[in-house]
Protein backbone atom coordinates (compact mmCIF):
# COMPACT_ATOMS: atom_id res chain seq x y z
CA UNK A 1 0.00 0.00 0.00
CA UNK A 2 1.02 3.77 -0.59
CA UNK A 3 0.72 6.66 1.32
CA UNK A 4 -0.07 9.83 0.12
CA UNK A 5 -0.49 13.08 1.82
CA UNK A 6 -1.42 16.21 0.76
CA UNK A 7 -1.96 19.87 1.78
CA UNK A 8 -5.95 20.86 2.27
CA UNK A 9 -4.97 23.02 -0.70
CA UNK A 10 -2.94 20.19 -3.03
CA UNK A 11 -6.09 18.17 -2.07
CA UNK A 12 -8.59 20.64 -3.45
CA UNK A 13 -7.30 21.23 -6.33
CA UNK A 14 -6.52 17.92 -7.29
CA UNK A 15 -9.90 16.82 -6.67
CA UNK A 16 -10.96 20.13 -8.65
CA UNK A 17 -9.25 18.43 -11.52
CA UNK A 18 -10.09 14.80 -11.01
CA UNK A 19 -13.70 15.55 -11.63
CA UNK A 20 -13.29 17.55 -14.47
CA UNK A 21 -11.54 14.76 -16.16
CA UNK A 22 -13.94 12.01 -14.69
CA UNK A 23 -16.78 14.32 -16.34
CA UNK A 24 -15.01 15.53 -19.63
CA UNK A 25 -12.49 12.84 -20.38
CA UNK A 26 -10.16 15.69 -21.65
CA UNK A 27 -7.12 14.11 -20.09
CA UNK A 28 -5.27 11.65 -22.52
CA UNK A 29 -4.52 8.15 -20.87
CA UNK A 30 -2.25 5.66 -22.39
CA UNK A 31 -4.07 2.65 -20.72
CA UNK A 32 -7.52 2.28 -19.61
CA UNK A 33 -6.18 1.39 -15.58
CA UNK A 34 -4.71 4.76 -16.29
CA UNK A 35 -8.48 6.27 -16.19
CA UNK A 36 -9.67 4.16 -13.76
CA UNK A 37 -7.14 4.92 -11.25
CA UNK A 38 -7.78 8.72 -11.68
CA UNK A 39 -11.30 8.05 -11.06
CA UNK A 40 -10.87 5.78 -8.04
CA UNK A 41 -8.52 8.53 -6.64
CA UNK A 42 -11.44 11.04 -7.41
CA UNK A 43 -13.80 8.67 -5.18
CA UNK A 44 -11.32 8.23 -2.10
CA UNK A 45 -10.74 12.22 -2.15
CA UNK A 46 -14.52 13.38 -2.44
CA UNK A 47 -15.14 11.89 1.12
CA UNK A 48 -11.98 13.70 2.37
CA UNK A 49 -12.65 17.00 0.91
CA UNK A 50 -15.60 18.39 2.41
CA UNK A 51 -15.22 21.64 0.49
CA UNK A 52 -16.90 20.09 -2.41
CA UNK A 53 -20.05 20.84 -0.88
CA UNK A 54 -19.93 24.03 0.59
CA UNK A 55 -21.64 27.13 -0.79
CA UNK A 56 -18.68 29.28 -1.30
CA UNK A 57 -16.60 26.54 -2.79
CA UNK A 58 -15.40 28.02 -6.48
CA UNK A 59 -13.99 31.32 -3.66
CA UNK A 60 -12.40 28.16 -1.74
CA UNK A 61 -10.94 26.27 -4.42
CA UNK A 62 -9.15 30.33 -6.61
CA UNK A 63 -8.05 30.26 -3.04
CA UNK A 64 -6.69 26.83 -2.92
CA UNK A 65 -5.20 27.34 -6.69
CA UNK A 66 -3.10 30.65 -5.66
CA UNK A 67 -1.58 28.95 -2.68
CA UNK A 68 -0.65 25.80 -4.76
CA UNK A 69 0.84 27.89 -7.41
CA UNK A 70 2.51 29.97 -5.10
CA UNK A 71 3.96 27.27 -3.09
CA UNK A 72 2.83 28.46 0.44
CA UNK A 73 1.71 24.91 1.04
CA UNK A 74 5.02 23.85 2.80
Amino acid sequence: MATVELKREEALVLIDFLIRFRDEATLSTEHEAEQRILWDLCAMLQSQVPELVQPDYEKRLTEARDVVASDDCE
